[in-house]
């Protein structure tokens, strides 16, 4: 079965091993899909979706009926009053940034309790790059207060909201290319409850890159004001070619669609470049895909594990807060041969050979695969990594389960040989 990719049979014995003790965990992922996937088909069905909902609308998007029902079911999925989903939110960190300078003016005060924020949001804020239009170039304060031991700091949290003078508080649900852990939902519920008893009116927003669909709940279900992330992630599910999203109270959606198009036009504007049916399919398939996301990054982690690569994060049996799976690699040389291993497992350029360069917005020399039928599409199996100790390895995504199998096993063993 495996002769084509020309894999070991100590690599196929080991990986036959390791899916049958995978069998309880995939279990609980295969449930937690059905619930997932419960909340999507109904919101379809209540939303009385029709194939006249998928029409292109050009021109300024005038009277775009599909597009308002694919936001009315994004609000519902996820217990939200509203939503913007939208081919014109370019990115994860486009939704963050329509989301702060929608929200902050001059003198308010933004707060992030889950330390420093990813590399390309640092430029937004203005604490690296030397961009005339951050955050802090605009008269907008910026605060941070690092993580606990993985967790939040909660007795430092509390105590400055009490001081007052705090508009917005940011939570970074994944690690970004960060050591810590990602956050859980319990652990933001709870810190949520903590803040909204001391001052209800501060405005908390969630980067919920990669956590889509991977628990129960999502953070406007637990009391989050807003929550962001782009559709090449999770709820893309691999059929969304762009755009990005939005959801949470009615009132603060209407002043970010507000910087996303201009005053008093919010959400009424927005030709849909005929992309309403990619996104209605995409938020339907996402459950199933990051279902077999988490199996590929659960058999990654063990299987890794086996080959002598213990540091990995997170293990195969720990509770998992988004789909992502990191591996210290301890030399260049590894990681490297990891990522071009995740290339050649590609269905899309697998010939190619990833080689380290600059990235805008990144501070070190970048490695970065992905294969993908998307150019940038982390819900595809992807890796990458900075060029700097530990030579950490950040991978992600895969469409189906087996696909992502034998991607990881063509990376085991580029990396071995």
């Amino acid at each position: 079965m495996y002769r084509d990719f020309k894999i070991d049979e100590d690599i196929i014995k080991v990986a036959q091993e390791v899916e049958e003790e995978l069998k309880p965990i995939f279990e609980k992922y295969n449930n937690n899909c059905l619930k997932s996937s419960i909340k999507v088909l109904k919101a379809f069905q209540n939303n009385k979706v029709s194939t006249t909902d998928f029409n292109e609308v050009t021109g300024y998007g005038y009277y775009d009926g599909g597009r308002e029902k694919l936001e009315k079911i994004y609000a519902q999925i996820f217990g939200a009053e509203d939503a913007l989903v939208r081919p014109q939110i370019m990115s994860g960190t486009h939704a963050l940034t329509i989301t702060f300078f929608g929200l902050l003016k001059y003198g308010d005060t933004l707060l992030s309790i889950s330390g420093e924020p990813y590399d390309t949001l640092k430029s937004v804020i203005g604490i690296s790059g030397n961009s005339e239009n951050s955050l802090i170039k605009h008269g907008i304060k910026y605060e941070q207060i690092e993580l606990l031991n993985d967790d939040f700091d909660y007795e430092k949290i509390i105590n400055r909201v009490r001081q007052g003078n705090i508009k917005l508080i940011e939570i970074q649900r994944s690690r970004g290319y960060s050591k810590r852990k990602s956050l859980n939902i319990e652990k933001i519920e709870k810190i949520i409850a903590k803040i909204k008893e001391v001052n209800k009116n501060v405005i908390i927003v969630v980067d919920n890159c990669y956590g889509e669909f991977v628990e129960e709940k999502e953070p406007t279900e637990v009391g989050a004001d807003i929550f962001v992330s782009s559709l090449m992630k999770n709820l893309g599910a691999g059929i969304a070619t762009s755009g990005g999203y939005v959801v949470g109270r009615k009132d603060l959606i209407y002043l970010i669609s507000e910087r996303l198009t201009s005053p008093c036009i919010g959400k009424d504007l927005g030709a849909n470049f005929n992309q309403l049916l990619s996104y209605y399919k995409g938020i339907f398939m996402a459950p199933a895909v990051v279902e077999a996301s988490l199996k590929t990054m659960t058999f990654a982690s063990r299987m890794l594990e086996r080959f002598g690569f213990s540091d990995v994060s997170p293990k195969y049996n720990e509770k998992r807060a988004d789909i992502i799976q990191t591996i210290e690699l301890k030399s260049e040389e590894k990681l490297i041969k990891f990522c071009q291993g995740i290339q050649r497992g590609s269905p899309i350029e697998s010939y190619v050979t990833p080689i380290p360069d600059d990235m805008p917005g990144y501070q070190h020399k970048e490695i970065m695969a992905g294969g993908s039928f998307t150019p940038g599409a982390t819900i595809e199996l992807s890796c990458d990594g900075p060029l700097c100790e530990p030579y950490t390895a950040y991978m992600q995504g895969g469409l189906t389960y087996e696909y992502g199998k034998l991607g990881i096993m063509v990376a085991i063993q580029n990396m071995l040989k």
